[in-house]
């Protein structure tokens, strides 16, 4: 079975039009679902899946590059203009180049934090969040590889930058792991008020962290000044995460290094988001090639468990939350509400099985 593709299919019965793909007409869930079906028009040159983005590329830029629905107002609103810039590298469109302008603009007065960090959202006052690192960069490295060269420095620089800004706040006792999200301001409800962390490891969240640090290193030139900080970002990171696989299922926790705490369960979406981690980091050579082949096999065996076929031959994958934000505590994370086909998990599923079966290693 090639359990990328059947995904695909699924996806493109269900929502035949992409816009309506959940939660919202333009967010950073059609993002990352599009760029699953992206990795599999490089891989196969499927004519069906280009069509598939492109309709929905289609549908939200018009001639002048205005993109429908776009607003700025988060780093999520920022995500999707990722595919944008690969349809404008694919396809050399002239609107697709203004479209990635327009929300090129809209970092010039993003809000940030003292030491430079971007908001999560500009009405999130002093928030910082693993996962709108993803959000922010994917668009932010493709803009200044593929769209705007006169751009290319400050993008690269700026990418590096809030890596490692996010890192420093965030990290966990020098474990590489980072907790969710940080906050300047003492009044957040979920910060504390020694060093403003949230409360826990949260896979998802570190999976969207973990994905962007390959995408980086692997779109930004290895002399760039500051890839080998990020590279070590990701090495610690990956070694970590090797220690708190679980051994029987080859997934990981939803709070990730709190693996044997009452409750805690293996998250189905940030344990792709891992495992597509592990390989594209072996298959750009940033690690070992021997080193993590066996969480890796354990981690494809375990996300197969996860990936379910019904009677009428559609994938439903299951064990997995959907649109968390930053918790309170660890007992909010453990037990949020599970879902089927959560739009996030669904994505990452899409992501990690085309890289494990299509990526030449």
């Amino acid at each position: 079975m090639i359990y990328s593709e059947r995904l695909a299919e699924t996806l493109m019965k269900r929502f035949p039009d992409p816009d309506s793909y959940p939660y919202l007409s333009w967010s950073y869930s059609q993002g990352f679902m599009l760029w699953g079906f992206i990795r599999l028009f490089e891989k196969t040159g499927k004519d069906s899946y280009f069509s598939y983005v492109k309709q929905y590329c289609e549908e939200h830029v018009q001639a002048d590059g205005t993109v429908l629905g776009f607003t700025g107002v988060s780093l999520d609103d920022i995500m999707t203009g990722s595919v944008l810039a690969w349809m404008y590298q694919h396809t050399k469109e002239e609107k697709y180049r203004l479209a990635c302008n327009h929300i090129r603009l809209a970092f010039n007065d993003y809000p940030r934090n003292r030491d430079g960090g971007f908001w999560h959202g500009r009405p999130l006052e002093g928030e910082m969040w693993v996962d709108g690192l993803f959000m922010g960069l994917m668009f932010l490295v493709r803009y200044g590889a593929y769209v705007n060269e006169e751009d290319r420095s400050y993008c690269f620089s700026e990418a590096i930058r809030q890596l490692n800004i996010v890192f420093d706040r965030c990290e966990k006792d020098g474990t590489g792991l980072l907790y969710h999200a940080y906050s300047e301001r003492p009044e957040t409800p979920w910060a504390s008020v020694i060093n403003g962390k949230s409360s826990e490891v949260w896979s998802e969240g570190l999976g969207w962290y973990a994905m962007i640090l390959v995408d980086v290193l692997g779109i930004i030139p290895k002399d760039f000044p500051g890839w080998d900080s990020v590279q070590k970002q990701l090495e610690k990171l990956l070694c970590s995460l090797a220690k708190v696989q679980d051994s029987c299922s080859g997934l990981w926790y939803q709070v990730v290094d709190k693996i044997h705490d009452p409750g805690n369960w293996c998250d189905t979406s940030g344990s792709a988001m891992f495992l597509y981690t592990f390989y594209k980091a072996r298959a750009l050579n940033l690690v070992e090639p021997w080193k993590y082949d066996e969480v890796i096999r354990k981690g494809f065996e375990g996300l197969k468990t996860k990936y379910l076929i019904d009677p009428e031959g559609n994938v439903n994958i299951i064990d997995a939350c959907d649109g968390l934000g930053v918790q309170l505590n660890y007992e909010f994370y453990v037990r949020f509400r599970k879902s089927v086909n959560a739009k996030e998990a669904v994505a990452a599923v899409l992501w990690a099985t085309a890289a494990v079966e299509f990526d030449a290693i």
